[in-house]
């Protein structure tokens, strides 16, 4: 029977079997009706077992320790020369100088000076942004870089090692040391005759903002709503490998910290991360990641927990989709790329001994060198993994089968409502033969259209709110963050209208809210293959409440859901992770303000992530607007409906 599948989309005159909702075969089938009788208990099994299962992947026994997939690095080969400490000490100190006369900006000539003595090709490389909100202001800047070219190749393939720079007036630690060790290292590397690929020497200015104009400059490219003018480049060297992005904030450091989250929560090869980590024990440099070393005894139940918070640490970062540095906004182009960041802790001091220019240079030598090696480009390890340790790993193939349980309630609660909706048509067409009989579908498409039209609304508004904040004499920040909670609140009341003027039949509510779980279920599912942290957090906070969201009678169980439904909203979520952030951060602060703290971090936060999709494509307000609010507004209508 060809048209059977149209049963389900118009109403009809009952004369022959269901199509798609009343599949012949189901009711000679007992695991629909069990699946169906018993699925509360089933998804609960899941979700808790999975919990379960996922932080016990942070213990050794359950996890690998790292090692090499490519061989051609050749890390143990690599026989450290440099010697140039001194020649950083003197950079930095005359760096320092040049800073000084120029207090809020970047000293370009004094730069462009040092390349050019140096022997590399150098050129400076402007860039404009014209701010997207607000009085939509025009912020220049310039790049400078030199590049070092190949003595035994044919600048097919390049080399990048990069550094912020930071003026005075930043609110962010100084980074002179990292540019004072680039020099030296570019000094070094001058004198060296076994380059096969180009060595690009670059300082940036306005932090992501420079890197990000000079990758769009570099591949020709154009990111976000185009309000970046990235400029041309007067010079190019090959294909870029990898990039190395530098932050050392002081000449005598007491650990190297290795940062790999990328933009949209992208990671890069996992061999780069053991080659460095692989180099760093061999010249004795202490080194973290997530500022976490690895604990002594692993095996421990203390062990496990440690990596607990490293596992989670990662998580955390990755699933705001903001790169942990310069280097998160090269994954994008497929090249492989990390930030070392060196800080003098004096909490570490005391027991670990201060980390030496030499030493970092010798870090950095090696890993260019190893980099110089490669054949190709990175591909032979993970790009999808988690750590607990620096030197363990948890792969994809080892953290997708308990994510997959947790998220599994999801699909049980979807076939069940499936089921339960094709038994009650079933009955109905059994007990109104020969009538014409509304299957639900259109009912509640008009519900579902509506409510996916205005989250696309909010998530056009912002430019509109920061427009009308400019007749307020409200910041931007203030416009955007109040107009889109007003927007928010104002959607709250969405169920009254409902009930008043689409008259939706029971019928219609089941159809709503299976489309609200399987559209959850297919946002966790897709988003784990990208941004897998995201995913899982979704996952975690919002399977209850699909297992429990339903039309109650009692108005104190509506009330209750309500409630558990308003902690989970996208809004409230970004609130208690920047108060959780905020109270780590602060933990001494009063109550009071700490919660202003909060309040004032959670504006800035959104409004970065507003503007980080106009100019790096960043996804998360994407998803938050587009994805996430439409399924929390169809189970508010839900749980907020008595059944009639």
């Amino acid at each position: 029977m060809p048209y059977e599948s149209t049963a389900i989309l118009l109403p009809y005159k009952v004369e022959e079997n269901m199509g798609l909702l009343t599949d012949p075969g189901m009711e000679r089938s007992r695991l629909p009706a069990l699946l169906e009788k018993h699925h509360r208990p089933i998804c609960i099994v899941l979700y808790v077992v999975g919990i379960i299962w996922f932080m016990a992947l942070a213990h050794n026994s359950l996890n690998h320790g790292t090692y090499f997939s490519e061989n051609a690095l050749l890390p143990g080969l690599v026989q450290g020369d440099f010697h140039g400490d001194s020649l950083a000490t003197q950079y930095l100190e005359s760096l320092k100088e040049e800073a000084e006369k120029h207090s809020s900006g970047m000293p370009y000539s004094w730069l462009v000076g040092q390349f050019t003595q140096l022997g590399l090709d150098t050129f400076t490389h402007n860039f404009s942004l014209h701010y997207p909100m607000g009085r939509e202001k025009v912020f220049n800047g310039k790049n400078v870089y030199g590049i070092l070219r190949a003595s035994r190749g044919s600048s097919t393939e390049a080399v990048v090692v990069s550094a912020p720079y930071r003026p005075a007036t930043s609110l962010l630690q100084g980074n002179a040391p990292s540019i004072a060790l680039m020099l030296a290292m570019a000094s070094f590397f001058s004198k060296q005759v076994y380059w096969a690929k180009d060595l690009i020497f670059l300082v940036t200015e306005h932090e992501q903002l420079g890197a990000q104009a000079w990758l769009q400059a570099y591949h020709r490219t154009q990111s976000g709503a185009g309000v970046l003018n990235h400029g041309d480049l007067e010079g190019r060297a090959g294909s870029i490998q990898a990039a190395i992005n530098l932050e050392i904030h002081s000449s005598q450091v007491s650990h190297i910290d290795v940062k790999v989250e990328g933009l949209n929560g992208q990671l890069p090869n996992l061999d780069l991360f053991n080659l460095i980590h692989r180099l760093c024990q061999r010249e004795k440099v202490q080194h973290t990641f997530k500022n976490r070393g690895n604990h002594p005894l692993p095996e421990t139940f203390h062990g496990w927990l440690h990596q607990v918070g490293t596992l989670f640490s990662m998580i955390s970062s990755q699933a705001s989709g903001v790169p942990t540095g310069n280097h998160g906004l090269y994954h994008r182009y497929g090249i492989a790329a990390v930030t070392l960041e060196g800080q003098h802790s004096m909490h570490h001091s005391r027991n670990r001994r201060s980390v030496s220019f030499q030493q970092l240079g010798r870090v950095l030598e090696g890993v260019c060198r190893s980099l110089n090696n490669l054949l190709e480009r990175f591909h032979q390890s993970f790009f999808f993994y988690l750590l607990p340790a620096t030197n363990r790993y948890i792969s994809i193939g080892v953290y997708m089968p308990p994510f997959g349980m947790i998220a599994g309630g999801i699909l049980v609660k979807a076939l069940a409502l499936w089921y339960s909706t094709s038994c009650a048509a079933e009955q109905q067409e059994q007990d109104k033969k020969g009538k014409k009989v509304d299957y639900g579908l259109l009912g509640g498409f008009p519900l579902v259209v509506m409510v996916h039209l205005v989250s696309v609304l909010l998530h056009f508004a912002p430019y509109s709110f920061s427009q009308v904040g400019l007749y307020l004499a409200l910041s931007a920040e203030d416009s955007v963050f109040l107009g889109t909670f007003a927007f928010c609140i104002s959607l709250l009341v969405l169920p009254y209208y409902i009930s008043r003027n689409l008259g939706l039949q029971d019928r219609s509510w089941e159809i709503v809210k299976i489309f609200a779980v399987l559209e959850l279920g297919i946002l966790v599912f897709a988003g784990a293959v990208y941004n897998f942290s995201l995913a899982l957090i979704v996952t975690v906070a919002y399977t209850p409440v699909a297992l429990m969201t339903s039309p109650s009678k009692s108005r104190l169980r509506r009330c209750l859901k309500a409630a558990v439904l308003l902690l989970i909203h996208p809004l409230t979520m970004l609130f208690l992770f920047v108060l959780m952030d905020t109270w780590s951060n602060f933990s001494d602060l009063p109550p009071n303000k700490l919660l202003w703290k909060t309040y004032i971090a959670t504006k800035r936060a959104f409004m970065y992530s507003v503007v980080d999709g106009l100019i790096y494509s960043n996804w998360v307000f994407d998803v938050a607007t587009q994805c996430l609010l439409p399924v929390w507004l169809l189970f508010w209508q839900i749980a907020l409906r008595a059944p009639q």
